[in-house]
């Protein structure tokens, strides 16, 4: 029987339904970032970067663009004979058919993948946060202090702390309780969903939890093992992390990509992030073009102006067109004289001449305020948006639209406008 020390389960099930039409038909952890990457690749290439060899990745919403990114492994070395990368969609079994419920769960319904490698330690990641981490300093830690289980924290502004899962401990670091998004936080150590658990700890607990409706780690499994007396430590992490769960996270964290001395450097030597790349001619500026503070992704071709913006790979910017702190994900084809002001544009989006995208006033959102916001005009993957309109800020277009669809040529602030057919 193989034995590994220590195996990681990656849950990218979800569907980040903050992420409005981004998520719409793919999950969270395919999304596009920073250009050439999704967001998958960070806690996968911060696996092989700490020495862990064999990831299952936990699949459920919209998995296709996911599969087909993570394949057989190969950008992350992760293409191994024993361990690798192996993907875990919800499968049928033969007493019962379930989805998973709960991120626990999904864990619970892959104990015979785990058992296969009857490691020491199970590391428990989330699909959808931006940040390196070597997880191999946190299993020093976790056996320095004799855990069974030990979850990883990161200080946070105090007045913050209600938004998360708080830890509080004693000076060894012991967790001696913890409160889910507490109204008055006696500790500001967040929970970041990132887990080592001895594996006799977590089978044990998960067995017993397994009838638990919705099994979730925060609300089951970590208080079980709790109230067991099983020693609990907090790790503290103080590195970048950023959860790109709302559409003004996600745009700030590409933003802070392009500063002069970004916080986040996806480009460090001994700390590589790696991605599926496809193979691409290089970048094309035209004499005219103007770029600045922005990051262009292989086989685009600017002809126009772009200034604090991420731009994927394969996109066309046409001359005339001024795009200012944007995203333009790969594929997508921008007209002539266009002005594109705080947008997010999907992948294969293709965008007519003298489009105007986040002009006017702000105005809330008339269908989910909650999602657009912060001045963001969101353009939904293979849109068409026809030429010589204009769209205001805090709108969001999805679908093949025509020139009927904007009264007078505009959709104002605050619209929505999703063509049937591309129903959320």
């Amino acid at each position: 029987m193989v034995k590994k020390e220590m195996i990681a389960m990656l849950l990218a099930g979800g569907q980040g339904s903050r992420l409005g039409v981004f998520t719409s038909k793919v999950a969270k952890p395919a999304v596009a970032f920073g250009g050439k990457y999704r967001i998958i690749d960070f806690p996968l290439s911060n696996c092989i970067n700490s020495g862990v060899d064999t990831v299952g990745v936990l699949t459920q919403y919209q998995p296709l663009r996911l599969n087909t990114h993570i394949g057989i492994g190969i950008p992350w070395d992760l293409d191994r004979n024993i361990g690798g990368v192996t993907v875990l969609p919800p499968y049928e079994k033969s007493a019962n058919s379930e989805w998973y419920t709960g991120t626990a769960n999904a864990i619970y319904q892959n104990l015979d993948y785990m058992e296969s490698y009857n490691p020491e330690y199970v590391l428990i990641l989330s699909g959808d946060h931006i940040y390196k981490m070597d997880y191999e300093v946190m299993l020093d830690f976790h056996k320095q202090n004799g855990a069974e289980v030990t979850i990883a924290v990161m200080p946070v502004p105090m007045e913050e702390a209600k938004r998360f899962g708080i830890m509080i401990t004693d000076k060894d670091r012991r967790i001696t309780d913890f409160e889910e998004k507490p109204e008055n936080p006696r500790s500001n150590l967040a929970s970041m969903g990132i887990y080592i658990f001895n594996w006799k700890t977590l089978k044990e607990a998960l067995l017993t939890n397994a009838s638990q409706p919705g099994l979730d780690f925060g609300k089951h499994i970590i208080p079980y093992c709790h109230e067991k007396g099983a020693p609990l430590y907090a790790y503290e992490f103080n590195g970048y992390w950023k959860d790109v769960g709302t559409l003004s996270s996600y745009w700030e964290a590409n933003m802070e990509l392009i500063d002069i001395v970004p916080e986040f450097n996806l480009y460090e030597e001994y700390w590589k992030i790696y991605t599926k790349s496809e193979i691409l001619p290089p970048q094309y500026l035209s004499s005219d073009s103007v770029v600045e503070r922005s990051i262009i992704g292989e086989g685009s071709e600017i002809y126009g102006q772009v200034y604090n913006s991420v731009i994927g790979c394969g996109v066309t910017v046409g001359e005339g067109t001024v795009i200012r702190d944007s995203i333009i994900m790969n594929e997508t084809q921008i007209g002539s004289h266009c002005e594109l002001h705080k947008a997010i544009v999907a992948e294969n989006t293709m965008i007519e001449d003298d489009v105007k995208l986040g002009v006017g006033e702000e105005a809330e959102n008339e269908t989910d305020p909650h999602i657009y916001n912060s001045g963001i005009v969101a353009v939904g993957e293979k849109s068409f948006i026809p030429q010589g309109v204009t769209v205001g800020k805090n709108s969001v277009v999805f679908g093949v639209t025509s020139a009927e669809d904007y009264a007078e040529g505009s959709l104002p602030s605050g619209k929505t406008l999703i063509k049937a057919g591309d129903k959320q």
